[in-house]
């Protein structure tokens, strides 16, 4: 149904003549009119109040479908970093709505997921501002810092609240209620490493291989990480080293070896690595991985011009290969960009 059209059932619905909705919208009856006989469209920024007035959601004005309301969700939460509270509660109910129908489920329940991860994200950087503030105003007072370790996901002294003991069962009971499903596995292997369990990681690692789906260069990655988690350096770097000799231009591989190299503090050999697998990578659009383990190493070198402009080639990237214009990636990547030439032009 046309939008005109809406207005005027709703209108009639809700017992107004065109003189009693354009007086409540401040404007002229004869614009209520021109809508409602398609002659022109109202102002954009009439929408809200207009779907205020007659109890729905601007979505139900356009009497859009559930797939395309569904649509609408997520590509607004691509590209604004905060919603509105109202906006927040109608794509929540409507959510909501959905989770009993069975066509939709699936994909109102990853929406569901991705809304509150949105707003967790907005929350999280409110909390990084004021904690930080807070803290530089108070630096021998505890009261945030424990806000602020948690909002940016800081590491944590305590074992007890560090330790990934909670991932750990969700992925173990996911692997073995879905033995054929590759990345159950492979999210539980990346926690056990991490907690040096390498001894459950190698039994996992066995079942991991044995999947079809398994990926090849993973399988060899992930061995060296269990020697890493056994304290045997060498071992570890033989696995690598093996690894990268035989497949020199396998973009995965040059792209694992790059991490690798990184998380051992080893950068000369990470920043080359990344740029070969960045070199290497033969798929259009490219992901912006490699050029983020490399801008990384800049930050941490305290290298910040050239961590700019390596950011220059992020958004290069999404601009002409993902075609992003006005998504929060992209508004990040150059947020970024500025506050690392603001640090590069504080250290001359």
């Amino acid at each position: 149904m046309e939008l005109g059209k809406k207005i005027r059932q709703l209108r009639f619905k809700a017992g107004l003549t065109q003189e009693q909705l354009a007086d409540r919208l401040g404007i002229g009856p004869q614009s209520v009119s021109k809508w409602e006989n398609s002659v022109a469209m109202p102002d954009i920024t009439l929408l809200p109040l207009i779907a205020e007035i007659f109890g729905v959601s601007i979505d139900d004005l356009f009497d859009l479908s559930n797939e395309q309301r569904l649509n609408r969700i997520e590509n607004r939460m691509d590209v604004e970093k905060e919603l509105p509270q109202d906006v927040f509660m109608e794509y929540e109910e409507f959510l909501r709505s959905q989770l009993d129908d069975s066509q939709n489920r699936k994909r109102a329940t990853e929406l569901m997921s991705y809304l509150y991860w949105h707003r967790m994200n907005t929350y999280a950087g409110k909390v990084s501002r004021y904690a930080k503030e807070a803290i530089r105003l108070a630096p021998e007072e505890k009261t945030c810092y424990w806000e602020l370790a948690q909002a940016e996901r800081h590491a944590c002294w305590d074992w007890n609240m560090s330790n990934h003991t909670a991932a750990i069962d969700f992925y173990r009971e996911l692997a073995e209620k879905n033995p054929g499903a590759a990345l159950p596995y492979m999210y539980l292997i990346d926690n056990l490493i991490a907690d040096h369990r390498a001894d459950e990681a190698e039994m996992w690692l066995e079942r991991y291989s044995r999947l079809e789906k398994a990926h090849p260069v993973m399988k060899r990655v992930y061995k060296a990480y269990i020697e890493l988690a056994r304290f045997d350096e060498p071992a570890a770097d033989r696995i690598i080293e093996e690894l990268a000799a035989e497949d020199p231009d396998d973009d995965a591989v040059l792209f694992e070896t790059a991490q690798y190299y990184a998380s051992k503090c080893d950068y000369g050999k990470a920043l080359s690595f990344y740029e070969l697998s960045f070199e290497k990578d033969t798929r259009r659009p490219r992901f912006q991985d490699a050029l983020m383990g490399i801008a990384d190493i800049y930050r941490i070198r305290g290298e910040y011009k050239e961590a700019a402009e390596t950011y220059d080639r992020i958004i290069d990237l999404l601009e002409n290969e993902w075609k992003l214009t006005e998504e929060v990636e992209l508004l990040q990547a150059k947020e970024i960009k500025a506050s690392l030439l603001a640090k590069a032009q504080a250290k001359r």
